[in-house]
């Protein structure tokens, strides 16, 4: 049988939360960077968001690789591609949006480490307190016990992609998935974010492309 994880979505007012938090903690310890590495996909948003906040200018990504769609092959995190821009003698602070395990953020870490910044701290807006490593900076920590998946905006409708495509293992269609997504995973969703998401993942109904016609973009209210 398929597994479907406890969700928690994430709302834009959390994100702003938690920015702020962030960003008045890298403020209270004068440790405002030159640069900001965001890892992508995950850190993209945050990094820019606190790029605003801290008014720095200069942004540049690195890639890691490890949970979702996009996990590797063997589940272990890995960078797949390197930093787009130098760091050498600057301030750098990396930023991801969440430490689950901690790998994907220190193997970014201990990446730029070796490129020669000036100085270096990482940051997280969410951070497991299993997590393996602690970031510098985080806005709030969840205990291991009240462990779920979060669902951030940015990643809305890839998680429910696959979130829909493993409820329809367990019982197909439209109905039946928006009732395991929420009894499984305590995640509500629109029958009109399912009939979206119907045109390219199968849910086991031929009605749920109906329900969704092409070229309109259906979202929930």
């Amino acid at each position: 049988m398929a597994e479907l994880p406890r969700c928690r979505r994430a709302t834009w007012a959390d994100v702003d939360r938690w920015a702020d938090r962030v960003a008045e903690a890298i403020r209270a310890r004068a440790a405002i960077p030159e640069t900001i590495v965001g890892l992508t996909r995950g850190g993209w948003v945050p990094a820019r968001l606190l790029c605003d906040r801290l008014g720095v200018t200069r942004m540049v990504s690195l890639r890691a690789q490890h949970w979702g769609i996009t996990a590797t092959p063997t589940g272990a995190a890995e960078l797949t591609e390197g930093l787009s821009g130098p760091v050498r003698d600057q301030g750098v602070l990396v930023v991801d949006d969440i430490t689950d395990t901690g790998e994907s953020l220190r193997l970014a870490v201990d990446h730029v480490r070796a490129q020669g910044p000036r100085t270096l701290a990482s940051a997280t807006f969410l951070h497991i307190s299993h997590a393996r490593f602690v970031p510098d900076f985080y806005a709030e920590m969840i205990p291991r016990q009240a462990w779920a998946w979060i669902v951030f905006p940015w990643n809305y409708w890839e998680d429910l992609r696959t979130l829909a495509a493993k409820a329809a293992e367990i019982a197909p269609g439209l109905s039946a998935v928006q009732r395991t997504l929420r009894a499984r995973c305590g995640l509500a969703v629109s029958r009109a974010d399912l009939a979206e998401v119907a045109r390219t993942v199968p849910l086991g109904t031929p009605s749920a492309r109906a329900a969704a016609p092409p070229g309109r973009r259906r979202r929930s209210a």
